[in-house]
């Protein structure tokens, strides 16, 4: 599942960065696959739960899981939702800002590539040290965002349109968002190693 959300959101990327349409376009059904990953590793946990009565640690590790697997879930909800404003944007000229958005989503792949190491081993210190790179990708959409709704808005061809504008906020406002789901996954292995909540 891990996998396919990294995969989703370097295809989210492509499509929004690149001008990728094929890109684009195969986010819809990799989300699909995800969505079936995330409801088939909850019931597991469930089951698990209801039938092996797990105690201390291990009811802790499923309850994490059952958590960070909806973090995940949402991450590539939001590459789809990414990919289809990259079809939007297709209509307009390539905006100045798209290279530093490219920078954005290059912090929050990264940070997604942290969290799934430390989940993969259980690194409570891995996990803890996520929160700090969300710093980064906060401050990319501040500057970002006024840097955008301050854009002069001129009415011929080839120049940045009302809805060009709208469209990329709404992209900067999902990689935030992607960034956050990525900080909870490493928050949610420090809980499943240590107990601690942050």
């Amino acid at each position: 599942m891990g996998a396919l959300v990294e995969s989703s959101c370097w295809l989210a990327f492509q499509a929004a960065i690149d001008r990728n349409l094929e890109a684009a376009t195969q986010l819809a059904p990799q989300d699909q696959a995800i969505d079936q990953l995330y409801r088939q590793i909850e019931a597991d946990c469930i089951s698990v739960i209801a039938l092996e009565s797990p105690v201390s640690q291990d009811l802790r590790l499923l309850s994490a899981f059952m958590q960070l697997v909806r973090d995940l879930e949402r991450i590539g909800d939001y590459a789809k939702d990414i990919g289809d404003l990259a079809i939007a944007l297709f209509a307009y000229p390539a905006h100045p800002c798209l290279p530093r958005i490219g920078i954005m989503i290059d912090r929050c792949r990264a940070m997604l590539a942290m969290s799934l190491e430390a989940l993969a081993n259980l690194d409570a210190q891995a996990g803890l040290s996520i929160e700090s790179k969300d710093d980064w990708v906060d401050l990319d959409y501040q500057d970002l965002y006024q840097t955008l709704v301050n854009s002069p808005l001129q009415g011929v061809e080839g120049e940045t349109s009302v809805e060009t504008i709208v469209l990329l906020v709404l992209v900067i406002r999902y990689v935030e968002r992607m960034a956050d789901h990525a900080t909870n996954i490493g928050n949610r292995v420090v809980y499943a190693v240590t107990g601690e909540r942050f």
